[in-house]
């Protein structure tokens, strides 16, 4: 659906523009006495809502046609009985609202109207509710077959459940969303692939928020495969940071940064404010990655390096390249809000700090040939089991040539230097290269 506006994905409620009221200029002969009815009503709005709905509902049963000023009262009478929280009556009043649609107001009047009464009532806590008034609408619209609105409406809700984690009802919307792209046989029509790639980044959303990584997978390969799309960048935003969020579980943190700089550069084009955050995901998974760029060195990151909110980032990413443990661990102690407050982030910086303190440990061990796990518990500040399992991991890893002495609490080391596995596979590479050089002027001599 390429002539969607920016606000189709995810519009905020304006209650400023629900309430605004728009005149035809062009009208031959204004109803005068409709007109006052009206505004008469109109001026108790904030007094007295019930005596406005009465007046309003005068306006309404004034008009000989179904009309505008039919249609104005009963928006202003939805509005009303909703801030009373009475959902009977705004069913009601909107039910008789949707039947102007047809005819009797334009047809743009009448989506910008919609779109606006839908936002405004969203807000309720009754899913009973919001189920009712949304299927009021979408019915309205089958019937006065605007595929276009009923589309958007369909989307709407889809982001409202989604929002409100009702990924059951979210799931049967998705359903129908998706049948109404398909050919005949099943497949996907590929002519409406922008609107595709919207229901996918619905669904890509509720399979990372639900852990459904399986899914996730196979949906995130299947957006980067559509190709007849041009999506609103916010959308390929959404696309590429739910794979950015994939990829990290799985530890894949290089494939993380590619597709956290790609949702980075498709929210900044857009305008979303999601660009800081999937800004601050970028950093964490250059960190893990233990890459030395800078993340803000790009020409896209720069101009944010100095943002009041990615400052805190900014500083761990330079005491982390330099190693600095306790400064990286000072700036997270300073910065719980900005950095800890995203529970995403929060679940990986326990990877950042042991990577950091992996560094620092090699570093620290590197001259000695024994040294008092007590002491390195202490350079660490972390508890002498969380240095074992560290070491652990190293000897392993054949990164530390050493054993773990738990008696005495002290790693003792084969050698004067956690280089000597290095300078040894060195040794034994040469000492090959000159048995294979004896063997060749062997049989040279022989031949």
């Amino acid at each position: 659906m390429s002539d969607m506006d920016d606000d189709d994905f995810m519009h905020e409620d304006d209650e400023e523009e629900f309430d605004f009221d728009y005149e035809d200029e062009d009208e031959e002969e204004p109803d005068v006495d409709l007109e006052n009815k009206y505004y008469n009503a109109k001026g108790h709005k904030e007094d007295d809502p019930e005596t406005a709905i009465k007046e309003f509902q005068k306006v309404v049963d004034a008009e000989e046609e179904k009309g505008d000023w039919g249609f104005k009262a009963l928006k202003q009478m939805v509005k009303l009985s909703f801030g009373q929280n009475d959902y009977q009556a705004t069913l009601r009043y909107y039910e008789e609202l949707i039947t102007y649609v047809k005819s009797a107001v334009t047809r743009n009047y009448s989506e910008k109207s919609i779109n606006n009464i839908l936002d405004f009532v969203s807000s309720s806590p009754d899913m009973k509710f919001l189920e009712d008034f949304y299927s009021v609408t979408l019915r309205a619209l089958e019937e006065a077959k605007n595929e276009r609105l009923w589309t958007k409406t369909n989307l709407k809700l889809a982001k409202l459940w989604l929002d409100r984690h009702e990924y059951a009802r979210l799931n049967k919307i998705l359903r129908q969303l998706h049948q109404s792209c398909q050919n005949d046989d099943g497949t996907d029509d590929q002519k409406k692939g922008t609107l595709l790639l919207e229901i996918f980044a619905l669904e890509i959303q509720m399979y990372t928020e639900t852990k459904n990584n399986k899914k996730l997978k196979a949906l995130y390969q299947q957006c980067l495969h559509v190709k007849s799309a041009i999506p609103h960048p916010r959308i390929m935003g959404v696309i590429r940071e739910c794979g950015g969020k994939m990829h990290m579980g799985e530890k894949e943190w290089e494939k993380a940064q590619i597709d956290f700089f790609e949702a980075f550069k498709n929210y900044d084009e857009a305008g979303d404010p999601q660009r800081i955050q999937c800004l601050k995901y970028l950093v964490l998974a250059n960190m893990l990655m233990e890459s030395q760029i800078n993340p803000f060195d790009s020409q896209e990151t720069k101009p944010y390096k100095n943002d009041p909110q990615i400052v805190a980032m900014t500083d761990m990413v330079n005491a982390y390249q330099r190693k600095e443990l306790w400064e990286v661990e000072k700036i997270l102690r300073n910065n719980k809000a900005t950095i800890l407050g995203d529970p995403f982030i929060r679940t990986y910086i326990d990877d950042v700090l042991k990577n950091i303190r992996t560094q620092v440990l090699i570093k620290l061990i590197k001259p000695y040939t024994r040294i008092e796990i007590p002491f390195v518990s202490k350079q660490l500040n972390i508890s002498t089991s969380e240095v074992e399992d560290l070491l652990v991991g190293l000897i392993l890893d054949n990164k530390v040539d050493g054993r773990i002495d738990q008696v005495n609490q002290r790693l003792e080391l084969h050698s004067h230097s956690t280089d000597t596995l290095h300078y040894n596979a060195l040794d034994k590479w040469s000492t090959n290269i000159g048995a294979l050089y004896k063997s060749c002027i062997h049989k040279m001599s022989a031949g």
